[in-house]
Parts: C-alpha cells; structure tokens; sequence
C-alpha cells in the first residue's frame, strides 16, 4: 500500500453537540485560530474540537478489518501490472460468509474489501471496463465479490467498507482527464448498489499508466462523491475523516491526539484548494511526524481540526496471499500486542486478512486472530473496579466512572484532579483501561496510576494522551486501593471509563 508522507486531505466543518461545553466556546469539528489568541486561548479552543457524528461512530468500532483480494492473489504479486489475464481469478470455495464470520467472532465490526487494486482488476462486474470478474472463469463470469460480501455482511450485522484503488495500471484513461470521470463512474457503482457502506478507503499511490503517464487525481470530486451517495461513511486515509498513522507496523505514537493542527499559508492557497463546499479546505498534514497535536503544534497555527488515526497491519508480512507465508503469520501473542499499541493508543486498528486462492481465510490466519480474541476475553472480561467506591464522588458520579455505558460520564471540578478508588478487598491486576467522552473533545495531557502497598503509595503507571481508549500494561500489582491523578489537561478532564484487570500469565 503505498502512501505520501504528506497527505493531501480535505477536513469539512460539522457542529457536534454535547452536554457539557465549557462556558463561552463552541463544540465544532473545526476551529480559526486568530493572531490575537492567546496561548490559553488557543488551548480552550483546542479541547472543543470535537468528532463529527462519523467520526464518533467510527473511532466506537475500535477493530475493523482488510481484506485483500484480487488477481494478485493468483499471481503471488503484491502490486500487478495492469497486464493480467483475468482467466487466472478462480477461487472455487470462495465464501464471503467465512469472511465475515471469521472477522465477527474476532471482535471486529467492519469488513473493507480491495474491490479493485493498482492491477484494475475490478471484483464487480463493472460496465466501464472488460479488465474484471465478467472474464474470468469464476462463476462463468457471472460472479460479483462485492456483492457477495455485501450480503454477508448484512446477513451477520456487520458494517461494509470499500478501497478502490485510485492507480490503475490497466485502464488506457489514467493519466488523461478522461480518467476523472472513469473513477467516478466506478465509484458510483460502489457506493449506489450494494447498500450502506460505512468507509471508503483511498490511498495516494500514483505511478504511471499504460501510456507511461501519471494521474492528476480530483480527490475533492472524489469526496463530494462519497459524501452525496453513502453520507454516514468516513472518507480514510487519504481523505477528510481519518488520517494514516504514519506506519504499517500496528503500532501508534505513545502520544496521540486526534486534535491536529493545520497551516495553511495565504488564503489564495486555501481557494485553490476548496472543495466549493461550505467549511471544507485541504491542509497538508505529515503523518509520520512523532508530534501531531501537543502544545507546542498548536501555537502558530492557523486552524485545529479533529483527525482521528488510523493503524494499519497486515496479519501476514505482504497484504495479499502468498503461500509461503503460511508459517509467517502474526502469533496471537503478537497481534495482542498490536491491539494494545493501537486501540490502546487512541487509534482504530485495521488488520489485513488476506484471502487464498481458495477464497477462504486461510487456517493459520483464523488460528492465530481467535487466540488473539481469546486473550483479550479473557483480560477485559472481569472489571475489578465494578463494586468499587469512589471517595468524594456520588453514587451516581461514580457509576459513571466505572459502569459500561461510554455515553455516561464523569466531569472533574478542576483540570488537575485526584480521585481515590477504594476496591471491594484486596485484588490483583496488570493492566489500566481509561477513556475521555470524546464527543466532549480530547482534554487529558498527563495522568499516572498509585496503588497502595503496605500502607505507602506507589506509582505503577503513568502515560500522556487518552482519548478515546488508552490501555496500559504495568507490573502485577496486588492492593485494595488506587489512586488516579490527571496531572495536565486543557480543560477539565470528561472520564467515560476507568478499569483495572488481570491479564492471564501477563500477555
């Protein structure tokens, strides 16, 4: 999957509401930053940037997978030429249904489908090309994988992605301006006939076409596309909704914030640039940086937006099937790790499963992706904090702390806050789950975790961001008392969750 460290992107500006706004500011997915603004003030304004309705119910599914699947997956390629013979696509046993189960029971929500990759090779039977599933042998070329993906997923619940490819090594258009219109009308076709989809996933790869020439993509008529057909999908991760995290490794930045700023040099730029839709602009954003969104970003800059990261990982090393890497697939132990350095840092993970030539999952991949599942059952299935009193809090408030209801809350009086959790007797736990009521914004800068031992607090943990979810791993810790303290934050701090678990044999 090939990416720019710059990418290219257009944020719209939606409202979000909430119940509690600090006094004087607006909740919005965007906000100026004026000349005159003041340090404090810019930081006010940072902490209500907030998620548009999208994005909330997007960050929610917290695991989501890939699926790549294509002609490569017969050629034992990662990235085709345009120059295959489509007879070679014939996945006899191919069973979207396995698909979709396998990825339900693995705790995820949402199934995105590579429905035509650089190759062009499209999985729908596309009236704007022969270079697709209508050639093939599959089905006597009567077969659509799109669609057969679309009804399992609807079948068992679950949520429909589409990438398409914006490279196309085989469609004698790319490089011309009639190629604009081609993507298009393949994009229609995918988001007007398969029902809802929930994301659409572009990536910025653009190399030459069979002419030799290379692309100049009109992503803002891409967006407007999107966002006329399938309004309630995120547009990732070359897109206005969800940005790349920088990396394809499965692991996040130790601080992430989904509030980034944007610079955007003269307003000439920001013309040349629009959308031609109300509050929407292209900033450029290096997504490998290792600082998005602390204080110091924000100072100077021109505009905040809110820009949730996406994490991205194959299961195997390549993206599509390859039969020598039956015995390189990520152990469960590996994949847990992932989750923790991805969910569990303020991101979605995203993890590829790449189909076999049989059109199955194949069995080392479901081995591996359930014993991650089992693990992580069993570390979250018991909160120790669940008969737990909290001193100085109301029933109510501290109920809302430590109950599973993301949409209830508790608001600290003061931004630097201290709240001692008394447990129901002694208990033994590892592991520290926190979570912001993000529809509020993203306040929390710096916090730390002191458990009680022998009478003495000790620290155990400590970390940066929130956010949505933050998980940390610490030392086995026994005690009948903890005490958390938010440290920095730019407002006063909105906790959805606080948890405490045992993972078992500390994996």
């Amino acid at each position: 999957m090939k990416r720019y460290t710059y990418i290219i992107i257009a944020i719209l500006l939606f409202g979000c509401s909430a119940n509690e706004k600090l006094p004087g500011y607006k909740q919005v997915n965007y906000v100026e930053i004026l000349p005159t603004d003041s340090e404090e003030e810019i930081i006010r304004k940072a902490a209500n940037v907030t998620p548009s309705e999208r994005q909330l119910a997007w960050q929610k599914m917290e695991l989501t997978a890939f699926v790549c699947f294509g002609i490569n997956s017969f050629t034992d390629k990662e990235w085709g030429d345009g120059k295959e013979d489509p007879q070679l696509f014939n996945p006899e046993s191919l069973d979207a249904g396995q698909w979709v189960k396998t990825c339900k029971n693995a705790g995820m929500k949402l199934v995105i489908l590579t429905a035509k990759h650089h190759d062009g090779f499209c999985l729908w039977p596309s009236k704007y090309t022969e270079h697709s599933v209508i050639n093939s042998p599959w089905k006597n070329g009567k077969g659509d994988v799109v669609q057969e993906l679309a009804t399992a997923c609807r079948n068992q619940g679950m949520k429909l992605g589409i990438y398409l490819s914006p490279w196309d090594r085989n469609s004698a258009y790319y490089g011309t301006d009639e190629y604009n219109d081609y993507f298009v009308n393949q994009l229609t076709e995918l988001l007007t006939n398969y029902g809802d989809v929930s994301e659409v996933w572009f990536d910025g790869a653009c190399g030459e076409g069979p002419n030799g020439k290379k692309q100049i993509y009109d992503w803002q008529r891409y967006y407007k596309t999107v966002r006329r057909l399938q309004p309630k999908a995120v547009i990732a991760v070359m897109g206005p909704d969800v940005r790349w995290v920088g990396t394809e490794t499965g692991y996040g930045r130790d601080t992430e914030w989904s509030v980034v700023p944007v610079s955007i040099q003269d307003e000439d730029k920001i013309a040349a640039r629009s959308q031609q839709m109300a509050g929407t602009f292209n900033p450029e954003i290096d997504a490998m940086s290792k600082d998005l969104g602390s204080r110091k970003k924000l100072f100077g800059s021109q505009r905040l937006v809110w820009y949730p990261s996406e994490v991205d990982v194959s299961i195997r090393p390549g993206w599509f099937y390859h039969g020598s890497q039956d015995l390189l697939v990520k152990t469960p132990e590996k994949l847990v790790d992932i989750y923790y350095s991805s969910v569990g840092k303020n991101s979605l993970l995203l993890l590829n499963l790449p189909p076999d030539k049989r059109g199955l999952i194949h069995e080392n991949d479901i081995k591996s992706l359930m014993g991650m599942r089992q693990i992580l059952d069993e570390t979250f299935r018991v909160n120790l904090t669940d008969k737990a009193r909290i001193k100085h809090l109301s029933q109510s408030e501290a109920k809302s702390l430590i109950d599973d209801d993301y949409d209830s809350y508790w608001i600290a009086k003061e931004e630097s806050t201290t709240i001692e959790i008394i447990l129901d007797g002694e208990k033994t736990f590892d592991r520290i789950l926190l979570q912001e009521n993000i529809a509020l914004g993203q306040r929390v800068e710096r916090f730390k975790l002191e458990a009680k031992i022998k009478g003495n607090w000790e620290q155990i943990a400590e970390g940066t961001t929130i956010g949505y979810k933050r998980l940390l791993r610490m030392p086995e810790t026994t005690s009948d008392r903890v005490r958390l303290t938010i440290l920095k934050s730019r407002a006063n701090p909105a906790l959805s969750k606080f948890g405490l678990y045992k993972s078992p044999d500390g994996i």
